[in-house]
């Protein structure tokens, strides 16, 4: 009898019904590790939630109708402002009602940054486009401070748990959500080449801009932190979209980026001519001022790339452990298992690292803590989000045909994939950083040291590389004219020692056995699925989701 054409076969069921949190083994463990179980309890509710029909259902729809920028009203009143999909607001109403924009700020619980980041990363398997404003809101409070009566007026509000859009002035709103604009047409990273000028008015700490910003995102947020160049020199200023009187400041959007993803979200450019803006910190310490932003927000892009290969992991063993080819199923083809695990431990290791980022954060007032998160940012930011576009186009691959078409959702991760190695400084800003911390900080060094020291004696490949590592750092920083042009191979190097000791001391025997051999050994072949030997059994059920 001939089957009805009618009804597909040998097809995985869409992934949904399945908990973010709770089914990610790597990220239970490091949470555990670095905060607590009850921490873990209480992030179910985020996990359950962003595994569930509805949230991937949210998530296309924000990313299939795109921000639409409404330069004037009805009337022909410059108005400025962004529409979005309803969707959109779904997604961001819970994402800062789960506490994962500034709350951890004003929070008095021992690991509020680690629960913020496990929930970021859980929360943006829905879609990564909205994670861009709830981060800088995030990221914007570290930077507020240098100035007590404007922290005092913001930080309140970025910290809320309500998500209140619309441009109203601030005081009438019960939360509130933050941007930047640092880069210029002219400079791009070299902000010090920013020609946006700021002129001081009558009012004490109260300036004038005339300029513009290349690339601002979130142009709807409620205030933006902004560089400009004052009569000391770069100066960090700070923003409203709206006046105390109600009256809107002067923020002209000129137009949205057509980005190759990231589409969800609006990023918009920007012109000044006497837009209002408040002076934060001294003149001529905008870069010092707003670095500490800088730093928030290249965490959150190490939280979402690594978000991005967990989903991609997700996607591709639960594709293979329903798609049956040449008899079997996918996932028990030994080569398709060699893949799979090769991913598995990338995720696994990103995950290790990731959340050891934000517990330095919680415990910044540590000097260990404190200088390990100096080095290790730039080196995660670098590494971590350098790695995510081949893991998830490989992922991608899994699914074949299949993770091609648009419906899949592996398209959506796959133009996301670089977004994070460019954005909060490229590939090379962040290695550069590295050189620039090594040389000018010496206890970031012995930060690192220590770190991937308390691994010492685990696994002869790791103690090997840490060994050839600090061989490299010694003879660079030796050697002024070469450290340049070796700065991503140290950034590297640096980085899959750091994965490496985390995941020796804490991981699976098995994931930390194929870490070691395939990224510090000498059986790397350059591609995934090239593992030489391991319990690759083992790691792809431990990564292969589970639905109630």
């Amino acid at each position: 009898m001939g089957s009805d054409i009618r009804v597909a076969t040998n097809q995985a069921p869409l992934l949904v019904g399945h908990n973010i949190v709770t089914g990610d083994r790597a990220l239970v463990e490091a949470v555990t590790r670095h905060a607590s179980e009850s921490v873990v309890e209480d992030l179910a509710g985020i996990g359950a939630e962003a595994g569930s029909a509805e949230a991937r259902e949210h998530g296309m729809l924000a990313n299939e109708h795109h921000p639409r920028l409404v330069s004037y009203d009805r009337y022909g009143n410059r108005v400025d402002e962004v529409e979005f999909h309803p969707s959109w607001h779904w997604l961001m109403q819970r994402a800062v009602g789960h506490g994962l924009a500034a709350a951890p700020w004003e929070s008095d619980a021992a690991h509020a940054h680690v629960r913020r980041a496990a929930g970021f990363m859980a929360w943006s398997h829905t879609e990564p486009g909205h994670g861009c404003p709830i981060s800088m809101t995030y990221a914007a409070v570290p930077a507020l401070r240098v100035d007590d009566a404007l922290a005092k007026e913001w930080t309140p509000l970025l910290a809320s748990t309500t998500y209140d859009p619309g441009l109203r002035v601030a005081s009438g709103k019960l939360g509130a959500l933050a941007g930047m604009g640092m880069t210029e047409k002219q400079g791009g990273s070299d902000v010090r080449a920013n020609v946006t000028e700021a002129r001081p008015t009558s009012v004490d700490g109260e300036y004038t801009l005339h300029g513009h910003k290349w690339f601002t995102s979130a142009p709807m947020n409620d205030v933006f932190l902004v560089l400009a160049q004052a009569a000391g020199g770069v100066t960090c200023f700070v923003v409203p979209r709206v006046l105390p009187d109600g009256s809107r400041n002067r923020l002209d959007v000129v137009r949205l980026k057509d980005k190759l993803g990231n589409r969800s979200n609006a990023s918009s450019e920007l012109e000044f001519d006497g837009t209002v803006a408040h002076r934060l910190g001294d003149e001529g310490r905008g870069v010092r001022t707003i670095i500490e932003m800088v730093a928030a927000t290249r965490l959150d892009c190490v939280l979402g790339s690594t978000s991005l290969m967990r989903r991609a992991v997700n996607e591709a063993t639960w594709h293979t452990a329903h798609r049956s080819a040449f008899g079997s199923l996918l996932a028990d083809k030994p080569l398709m298992q060699n893949v799979l695990a090769d991913l598995a431990v990338e995720a696994e290791a990103a995950t290790a690292l990731a959340i050891r980022l934000a517990a330095a954060v919680d415990n910044s007032t540590d000097p260990h803590e404190a200088a390990l998160r100096r080095i290790a940012l730039p080196l995660a930011k670098f590494w971590v989000c350098k790695r995510t576009p081949g893991h998830v186009a490989e992922a991608l691959e899994c699914l074949g045909g299949n993770g091609y078409v648009e419906e899949s959702g592996m398209p959506l991760l796959y133009r996301e994939a670089p977004l994070n190695s460019v954005w909060e400084g490229s590939g090379n800003v962040n290695a550069l950083d590295v050189l620039r911390a090594l040389g000018r900080e010496p206890e970031v060094l012995d930060a690192w040291i220590t770190e991937v020291g308390q691994a010492r004696g685990g696994d002869v490949r790791l103690d090997r590389a840490i060994e050839d590592t600090l061989g490299l750092i010694g003879s660079l920083l030796g050697d002024p004219a070469a450290m340049e042009v070796n700065a991503r191979r140290l950034a590297g190097r640096m980085a899959a020692c750091l994965q490496g000791s985390l995941l020796v001391r804490f991981g699976p025997p098995e994931v930390a056995d194929v870490f070691c051999a395939s990224r510090l050994g000498t059986s790397y072949d350059g591609v995934y699925g090239a593992l030489d030997g391991g319990d690759l059994h083992a790691i792809v059920e431990r990564a292969t989701p589970v639905v109630a």
